[in-house]
Formats: structure tokens, C-alpha cells, sequence
């Protein structure tokens, strides 16, 4: 049997059942990994033996009742796994193992998730196609020569390339949802504080958050019932009750009001995009939803705010990579040159690009001119989202702007920055998101939509997702 075709939902049944054995899954895993990867390069660490040895402790358990028993789940490698090299991207980071596990990867085990490896990504969570990885360029799977996006690039591309089921990323200014966009997965960042940050490693504290890639809208809510909940170690985890986020899949969404935002017009849209979104807009009206325009006055502000503050919380997170603690050390004749020299040597070209504008912003001379002023336009923006939910029960959009791009084809940081501008607005106003495949362009390469929810609203805003999935044609590959 095919296990790897197949949703986490399937998979855990087939493997509870013992149909198929956790060991075969992980056999087949395996061997399609070793089929495709040194093509995809999807995967940076990964522990064979490890893998078998974990479906085996599986097989023997006699309680199969976890939500993610024996699903193939690989995760980012910013999220720290014990006794497991995590090295976030970074050659800072090579040779360092996690002596603990990341709060998520201590709930995938407890879900009885079968984790396959860490993916690549761009180095430190910085970057919009995985080329900034330190180690390799990730290829999207539908076409090689193309970005799969970024900068959870490794895991969007192990999904459609089913070398997992499932895997994790971290969303900071779309890093979940423009790598599923890029490669026709669905993937959802959560409201900010909904799943713990305990264990991964930070770009910009206030604005990062992990999140679910599948293959369906299902998945990604099975999996967020594994992932989501209040985490004591976190001091930015919201306290809720529990949910189960796949309750009102399928419920009919007939009434449900979608706003669509008047701003998005003000940007250059590729052709096949604009007539993706129409088509989703149509698909959210035949399912009986209503369409109203709202407005986010604020929306093209978006960019520059982020890219004052992310880049200012990186300048303060990534000042713990030394040389000193963990990870690269390049010796110097003293204290203040071996932090210069392992930092120098350590550190790739666009994570010190924003360490030196972090740095800067925060500085004494400008704080109040960037990053204070960034910071009043964020709740600006937070505001605008407020204002346009009392209207509307969720807010759809392009994902992204264009469709994935060539391989080495953007070499100016604006440029590439601006592939985020649908998506960073979300992450200022910590709102969850999903982006779930919407069609094709000319070339074959996929494009995603966007929908977005009310804070710590994910179960409408997949209840309305699911419906569009169910519109547009069920699970990727539309």
C-alpha cells in the first residue's frame, strides 16, 4: 500500500489498525527520501536509524490512540529536538545537539508522530525562497529550478514531494504561508500565542510563530490539535480551553461574510493570480458565503514596519551566537576578537544585513525615529484588522503576488522582501492565516490564496477554508 499519497488522517487509521506497521511507513518514508532528496534537498539532518528505531517503539506500544499515531512528520530546523543537531540554517549553529525538546516536538511524540528529520530553511527563519540557507538551495518540487519558497522552504517542499505527510514550519512574516503557496501544500500560521514558542529558536520574538503544512485543510487542523495549547514555559502562550479544531469542518458556511480588501488593488498582481483570486471569491459565493469589501487603511505601511522591527528583535535575539556558549567558535587574541571573528565567519549575508539595520534602529539616535514610530504604526494596523472583523467573519487575499521564481533569479533585498507583502500584515496583527492551493499558472507552478481569520478564531477560519478546498477541488495538486 501507498502510504505517502495519502492525509494524516488516513495514515494514523491505517496505522492504528495495523494494516500497515509504523515500521513499513517508515521504511517507505525513507525510501522515498532517499529517491528524491539529493534533488529536492528538502531534508538538512536526518537520522535513519533513529526513524526505524522510533516506528518500532511505536509498533510496540498497545496505546494507538494518539491523533498523529505513526503519520510521517518532518520539522524545521529552528525547532530544537533532543540529541538531534538543530542548526536553524546557520553554519553559527553547526555541530550543536539539542539537549532538550522543543515544546511542539514534545507534543508530535506524545501524538505518537513518527518525525522523520529537520528541513532546510533560510538561515535563521531570514529570507522568502530557502537560499539563504548556509548549507543548500531547497528546490520546489512541481519545478526544480524554482524557489519552493521560504524561509520554512524544507518543509513545504517534503509535503509535495511526499517525503512526509506532515510537517512544521515557523511563521514570522509568511514563512509558512508563501512556501505552501509556492508549493501547492496548505499551511497555517496560528494566532500568535496559540502554539508555544518554547524550544524555537527566535528571529523577532513578537511576530514568530509555529504552524502546521499538509496536504489538506484537515490536515493542517489535526495537526494544530496536536501542536496548539497553553505552555507555562512560554510567557507569550495564551491561556484557552481546548479545542478541537476539526469540529466544524464540513459545516455549511452559508451567510458566513468574506471581506475583501479594497488596498490589494494598489499592488501589481500577476495575471493568473488575479484570476485565481476571482475564481476563490467565486467558490467562497457558491458555497453560500457573502462578499463585502472592507479596508485596511494602513496595509501598504506593512512592509517598512516589519522590516523595522523584525530586524530589531533579531539584532537583540541573535546576539546570544558568540562563539562562547554553543555552536562555532573561531578563536581570536582575545574575548572581543573571537566574537568578531565567529560572528564574521559564522553569520551569512542577510542575517547580518538585518542584525546591522536591527542594531541601528535601536540605537540611541534613532529609536524614536524607527523603531518607536514602527511601533505605533503596528497597532495602526492591528486597529485596521479590528475594525474591518466587526464587518466580516474572515478576509481573503492572495497569498502571494506572483507565483514562485527562478532559482537564483532575485538578488535585491527589496525585491525579495516584497514577496511577503500579503502576508506580513497578518503576522503584525498577529491574526491566524491560511494559505490553501487555488490553481496554476501557464507554467504549471501553484498558486495559493489567503484567508484570514478573527484572533484565536481558527476553527471558523478553517471551517471556511475547508469549504473553499472542497469548491476548488479537494486536496492539492488542483
Amino acid at each position: 500500500m501507498d502510504i505517502l499519497n495519502k492525509t494524516v488522517e488516513e495514515v494514523a487509521s491505517i496505522a492504528r489498525s495495523g494494516e500497515v506497521s509504523v515500521k513499513e511507513i517508515a521504511e517507505q518514508t525513507i525510501n522515498a527520501i532517499k529517491q528524491k532528496d539529493s534533488k529536492i534537498k528538502a531534508f538538512v539532518h536526518i537520522d535513519f536509524d533513529a526513524v526505524i528505531k522510533r516506528s518500532e517503539e511505536l509498533d510496540a506500544k498497545k496505546d494507538k490512540s494518539g491523533v498523529l499515531f505513526g503519520v510521517p512528520v518532518a520539522i524545521k530546523d529552528n525547532m530544537n529536538m533532543k540529541d538531534t543537531e538543530t542548526t536553524a540554517g546557520s553554519k553559527i549553529l553547526s555541530g550543536y545537539i539539542s539537549p532538550y525538546d522543543a515544546t511542539v516536538v514534545e507534543k508530535l511524540k506524545n501524538a505518537g508522530a513518527l518525525i522523520v528529520g529537520k528541513t532546510n530553511m533560510d538561515e535563521f527563519a531570514m529570507g522568502s525562497s530557502t537560499e539563504n540557507s548556509a548549507f543548500f538551495n531547497t528546490h520546489n518540487p512541481v519545478k526544480p529550478e524554482y524557489v519552493p519558497g521560504g524561509s520554512s522552504g524544507g518543509s513545504a517542499a517534503a509535503v509535495k514531494a511526499n517525503e512526509a505527510i506532515a510537517s512544521l514550519g515557523s511563521d514570522t512574516g509568511g514563512s509558512i504561508r508563501e512556501p505552501a503557496a509556492f508549493c501547492g501544500v496548505t499551511g497555517l500560521k496560528p494566532t500568535y500565542g496559540r502554539v508555544s514558542r518554547y524550544g524555537l529558536i527566535a528571529f523577532a520574538s513578537s511576530l514568530d510563530q509555529i504552524g502546521p503544512f499538509g496536504k489538506t485543510v484537515k490536515d493542517t487542523a489535526i495537526m494544530l490539535n496536536a501542536i496548539a495549547g497553553f505552555d507555562p514555559r512560554d510567557e507569550t502562550s495564551v491561556q484557552t480551553e481546548k479545542e478541537d479544531f476539526t469540529e466544524l469542518l464540513g459545516k455549511d458556511i452559508k451567510g458566513k461574510k468574506i471581506g475583501v480588501i479594497k488596498e490589494v488593488r494598489d499592488f501589481e498582481l500577476q495575471e493568473e493570480v488575479k484570476n485565481s483570486f476571482n475564481d476563490t471569491v467565486k467558490a467562497l459565493q457558491n458555497a453560500g458565503a457573502i462578499i463585502e469589501e472592507v479596508s485596511i487603511p494602513h496595509l501598504k505601511y506593512a512592509l517598512p514596519v516589519y522590516y523595522i522591527i523584525a530586524p530589531a528583535e533579531a539584532s537583540a535575539n541573535l546576539a546570544r551566537f558568540d562563539g562562547v556558549r554553543y555552536g562555532l567558535k573561531v578563536e581570536g587574541k582575545d574575548l572581543r576578537e573571537t566574537y568578531e571573528k565567529t560572528r564574521t565567519e559564522g553569520f551569512g549575508t542577510e542575517v547580518k544585513r538585518r542584525i546591522l539595520i536591527g542594531t541601528f534602529t535601536l540605537s540611541a539616535g534613532y529609536y524614536d525615529a524607527y523603531y518607536l514610530k514602527a511601533s505605533k504604526v503596528r497597532r495602526l494596523i492591528s486597529n485596521d484588522f479590528e475594525k474591518a472583523f466587526s464587518k466580516v467573519d474572515a478576509l481573503i487575499l492572495p497569498t502571494t503576488s506572483t507565483t514562485a521564481f527562478k532559482l537564483g533569479s532575485i538578488t535585491n533585498p527589496l525585491q525579495m522582501y516584497m514577496n511577503d507583502i500579503f502576508t506580513i500584515p497578518i503576522s503584525l496583527a498577529g491574526l491566524p492565516a491560511i494559505s490553501i492551493p487555488s490553481g496554476k499558472d501557464k507554467k504549471g507552478l501553484p498558486i495559493g490564496m489567503q484567508l484570514v481569520g478573527k484572533w484565536l478564531a481558527e476553527k471558523e477560519l478553517l471551517q471556511i477554508a475547508y469549504a473553499v478546498e472542497q469548491e476548488l477541488g479537494g486536496k492539492n495538486g488542483i
